[in-house]
Formats: C-alpha cells, structure tokens, sequence
C-alpha cells in the first residue's frame, strides 16, 4: 500500500553507503495539518532513488510517494527492538513534476492576427 503527503523540505542530508551494495538518503519533510503544531518527518530514498532530491533545495514544497515498511530485530542479548522506514518512491514539486520551462501563456501570441491576408 502507497501513501502520499505534501509538505516543505526542512533537511536534506547526505547519502550514506550503508554496505556495499546499499546505500540511503534521508531528508526531513515538514506538514503543517495544524500550521500552531509543525511535523517533522523523516523519509529515506535508497539506490538509484537517492539522487531524485538533487533537484530540489531546502524550503521546497514537495509532493511525496511513499512505502510506510517495519521489522522486528532481535540483539544477541534476546532483546526485541522494531523499526519504522518512510521509503520513497516519487518526489515532485507539489505543483507537478519539476521543470525549467515557463509555463505555456493562454490564448494567441501577442501580435497574432488570424485574418486570412486574401
């Protein structure tokens, strides 16, 4: 199951390469459901995914897709912790997807006449 959420980027930190072939990303995204009482979430982008936030910067309204994943761990000392994960799968603008160009005008180019000049 897919969840998706809107907000502000707050942080964007570094990747680290966990192992050899897993590496991570997390930033933390900012909601403001109730604007008196902020959130702060943390997401992580892992693989290929970890370079879908260069294009973004710090105070950035983003549209996420996400995976909410846990486990259960168990220490050699027979303790039993369990994990939470935010992985993504998308962020975009939360206009749409991020883009250099302008957006198209609405109606004829200044100057445009449509008259048949015969």
């Amino acid at each position: 199951m897919g969840y998706e959420i809107q907000g502000r980027l707050h942080a964007i930190m570094d990747t680290n390469q966990v192992t050899e072939r897993f590496r991570k990303r997390e930033f933390v995204l900012e909601t403001a459901d109730n604007p008196q009482y902020p959130q702060f979430v943390m997401f992580q982008l892992t693989g290929n995914r970890c370079e879908s936030i260069e294009s973004f910067k710090v105070g950035d309204e983003v549209k996420v897709d996400f995976s909410l994943r846990g486990r259960e761990w168990k220490s050699p000392q027979g303790e039993i912790r369990y994990f939470n994960s935010l992985d993504v799968w998308t962020v975009e603008h939360a206009g749409g997807p991020a883009g250099d160009e302008p957006p198209l005008p609405d109606g004829p180019p200044p100057g445009f006449d449509d008259d048949v000049p015969f």
